[in-house]
Order: C-alpha cells, then sequence, then structure tokens
C-alpha cells in the first residue's frame, strides 16, 4: 500500500511512459480504427462508410496470402525459438569450463543488427553463396563422412560388446570407447584414401535458388515459401539467445534438491527436463511464447530489407502489408491499411489469450 503521499510521486515518475503510451497507442490505436471505417486517403476530409474496408481487405488476394504467411512464420519461428532456447539454457545452466565464453558468444546475435544479418543471410543463401558451397562440398567428400561413420559405428559396437562380455559396465555413448572409435576410424579413413579405395567425387556446383518463387506445398496448396523459410531460419537465430536469457534466470530458481532426488532416483537427463524442467519454467515458458508470437507477428525488418530479391508474395506479411498500403504510391487506399492494421493487432491478441491457455501464469 502506498503512504500519503506517495501516489503522486509514483504517478509523477511514471507520468512520461504514460503519456508515451497514451498517445503512440492508444490514440494512435483509436485514430487507426476510426479511419478504418471512413474513406479517408490521406488528402480527404474522412467520411464513415461503415465496415466496407474490411470486407476490401478480406477479399484482397495479397492480405490472405500476408496473414497466411504471418501464421506459418509465427508458429513455426516461435516454436523453433521456444525449444531451442529452453534446450540452450540447460546447457548453459551446466557446470561447464568456459561458460562465461559460450554464454557471450552465443548472445552476440542478438546484440547484432537485424539489418546486418539480414544482409549477411541473403549473401550466404545467393545462388553461389556458402550454403551452396557447402553443400557442394559435402556432395564432393560425401565418401569419406560415410567411411568414417560407418567404421566408427562398428568399432563402438564391437567395444562396447567385448566389454561386456568381460561383464564391464558399458554403454553405447560410452566417450572413452567413442574417443577410440573416433581414432579407428580416423585412421582406416586415412589408408583407404591412400590406397585409392575412397576419395572425392566430381559433381556439379550445387546450384539453388533461395529466393525464387518456390513453395513447399501440402496436398498443393502452397503452405511456406523457401524466401519465408530463410527468413525463419534467420530470425530463429537471432531471437533464441535473447529468450534463453529468460529461461537461464527461470532455471536459477528450480530448486536443486529436485535434480537432486531425481539422480537418487535414477532419473535419465530427459526424464529430469520433461519432468522437473519443464513444469518448473511454466510462467517463463508463458513470457517467452507471448513475447514469441508478438514479435514474430509483426516481422517486418527483414522483409523490407530483403525487398525484390524475392517474389513479393513469397515473403508479405501483415506488418509489410499495412506498410506498403500506407506508404507506396499506387497502393490500396489508407483505410484499408488501417482496417488491415487493427485486424493484425485483434489477431496477435487472440493468439496470447489462446495460447495462455497451454501455458498457465503458475507452475503446478
Amino acid at each position: 500500500m502506498f503512504k500519503k503521499g506517495q501516489t503522486s510521486t509514483a504517478l509523477l515518475f511514471l507520468a512520461p511512459f504514460l503519456l508515451t503510451v497514451l498517445v503512440f497507442f492508444f490514440y494512435a490505436f483509436a485514430r487507426a480504427a476510426y479511419y478504418s471505417l471512413t474513406d479517408f486517403n490521406l488528402f480527404n476530409t474522412p467520411r464513415l462508410i461503415g465496415f466496407k474496408p474490411y470486407a476490401d481487405v478480406l477479399a484482397d488476394p495479397s492480405f490472405r496470402r500476408a496473414l497466411s504467411n504471418s501464421l506459418i512464420f509465427a508458429l513455426i519461428t516461435t516454436t523453433l525459438q521456444t525449444v531451442l532456447a529452453l534446450l540452450m539454457a540447460v546447457a548453459l545452466n551446466s557446470r561447464i569450463r568456459g561458460l562465461t565464453f559460450f554464454r557471450s558468444a552465443w548472445y552476440m546475435p542478438s546484440i547484432t543488427s537485424s539489418v546486418v544479418i539480414t544482409l549477411i543471410f541473403l549473401w550466404l543463401f545467393q545462388r553461389r553463396g556458402i550454403a551452396n558451397y557447402l553443400i557442394t562440398q559435402a556432395q564432393t567428400y560425401a565418401p569419406y563422412a560415410l567411411t568414417f561413420v560407418g567404421v566408427l559405428v562398428l568399432a563402438q559396437v564391437a567395444q562396447v560388446l567385448w566389454e561386456r562380455s568381460r561383464r564391464l559396465p558399458a554403454g553405447w555413448l560410452d566417450p572413452a570407447l567413442a574417443a577410440v572409435s573416433a581414432l579407428v576410424a580416423l585412421a582406416v579413413t586415412s589408408g583407404l584414401h591412400w590406397a585409392g579405395v575412397v576419395g572425392a567425387r566430381e559433381v556439379q556446383p550445387f546450384d539453388y535458388q533461395y529466393f525464387a518463387d518456390k513453395w513447399i506445398s501440402v496436398g498443393g496448396v502452397r503452405v511456406l515459401s523457401i524466401p519465408l523459410l530463410v527468413v525463419i531460419i534467420q530470425n530463429t537465430f537471432t531471437t533464441v539467445p535473447t529468450l534463453m536469457l529468460f529461461f537461464l534466470a527461470g532455471l536459477q530458481s528450480v530448486p536443486r534438491a529436485l535434480y537432486e532426488a531425481a539422480d537418487i532416483d535414477g532419473a535419465t537427463p530427459f526424464q529430469k527436463l520433461t519432468r522437473i524442467t519443464v513444469p518448473m519454467l511454466r510462467p517463463v515458458t508463458f513470457y517467452v511464447v507471448t513475447v514469441g508470437l508478438i514479435g514474430t507477428m509483426q516481422m517486418f525488418d527483414q522483409v523490407a530489407v530483403i525487398g525484390n530479391a524475392a517474389p513479393g508474395d513469397t515473403l508479405i506479411t501483415l506488418a509489410y502489408y499495412v506498410y506498403t498500403n500506407t506508404f507506396q504510391a499506387g497502393a490500396a487506399p489508407v483505410n484499408m491499411a488501417s482496417a488491415a492494421a487493427i485486424l493484425l493487432a485483434l489477431l496477435i491478441l487472440a493468439m496470447v489469450f489462446v495460447q495462455r491457455k497451454f501455458f498457465p501464469a503458475e507452475a503446478s
């Protein structure tokens, strides 16, 4: 409870934030809602025409494609970044050497400019970019890799069976035996290379256009474009480190006694993850998923930077649809952009309320 006189002091300190929210959110939202019901085009006097702009927006093929792209992008990206952020946080919460270095290194993508990262990914996924080059090299040296992996597996199986025949405990992923198996596989692969049995293949350079009008279809229906898939990879790469920090902070509050009791009961790492870590992090998961949904549904900068490098319908999102129909010449009327903006806001709000049913704010 505030003491006498503290309320006015608190409101005084909150005034800049409250005024900012009032002007740039509530007033802007109300004005957009009003314009979405008029014939406003930036130059005329607004006149109420009802819900016709909403009907026009819903009938626009570009809006429907933007809605589909935004939903697919939000669902896939939020799922990937949540799962990977949790696994990364669990890994960095362990006591390993160089922990501070790994935490700093893994966080670097989040503090790098989104525009810079987008330009880097444009370079990586060009027809003669790093992605195609690495695939070409993988095809060229596949015989070496397959030989190494095959010998590694055979050596590991042979060692484990030999140890167990001597009634000694040995797991299939025993690190000491794996090190010996790797040395054996390296020696055998090198020997086969010098004997001329295994060698590099001659293959044509891998030539794939990632920013072309190519789609992943289900039942003849275009679901996910390849350019949007590239943006999903980029967005996941840049947002996972930030979300990892939230999970890492949540892990600090999980009682160590729970893990110690699980160790006594003989629980595996996977069982501890699913039975202790995930349930105890439900409040954090709710926050992470909420932030992820809001951020992905508002995705704009990557699409704007890529621009004409990819066909428009392959990357258009709701935020970019609103932008193009507001500021670009020859676009739809402003009232349609306002209607699309209102629909985007309501969609984000609905998704947040729906996902709250899956991740309650209180841990059970």
